[in-house]
């Protein structure tokens, strides 16, 4: 069976381009939109075939899934880093399984609460130990240390691209 995984770029026999040339297989966007394909077909792999689910109605079936109480749809844009479009979407198709029901919002009734319905949590309370395990077989042979490293940077990353917000200089 032939491995469905992205080619790693690392792996390529490309001599190294220190001479400030482009190289797409160093280039370190790239190399994350890679990884993250390669993520996402791990853990898409476990809800498309157990419930039919795509990417973006995982994401919204987990916020929902952490909390108690119902969450207006724009709270699930923020947290879930989705646009407000693919969200929607998102919402109506889980509507459409059963699986999130709507209420509406006391402190504003022009909104929605969205929370799980009961086959909604059931479907959240089987899938969620299932991506743990594949989770863990992601990260099998990382020490705890690596691990904290790696989201150390990946944070400190994130807070750099924040920094996009004061203009190309840096300056507001």
């Amino acid at each position: 069976m032939a491995d469905a995984r992205s080619p790693d770029p690392s792996e390529q026999d490309e001599p190294d381009r220190s001479d400030g040339e482009f190289d797409l297989e160093r280039f370190f966007p790239y190399r994350i939109r890679v990884f993250y394909s390669d993520v996402t077909r791990a853990l898409s792999a476990v809800y498309q075939r157990d419930y039919g689910m795509m990417p973006a109605e995982w994401r919204v079936m987990a916020i929902l899934g952490m909390k108690t109480q119902g969450l207006p749809a724009t709270e699930i844009v923020s947290r879930s880093s989705m646009d407000k479009v693919v969200v929607s979407r998102a919402v109506k198709r889980l509507e459409e399984k059963g699986f999130l029901k709507r209420q509406t919002n006391a402190q504003d009734g022009r909104s929605f609460l969205l929370q799980l319905s009961t086959e909604g949590r059931a479907a959240y309370d089987d899938l969620a130990p299932k991506l743990r395990a594949v989770e863990r077989r992601m990260l099998a042979g990382l020490s705890e240390e690596e691990i904290a490293g790696f989201l150390d940077i990946t944070r400190r990353i994130r807070d750099n691209l924040a920094d996009d917000d004061k203009g190309p200089d840096g300056l507001d």
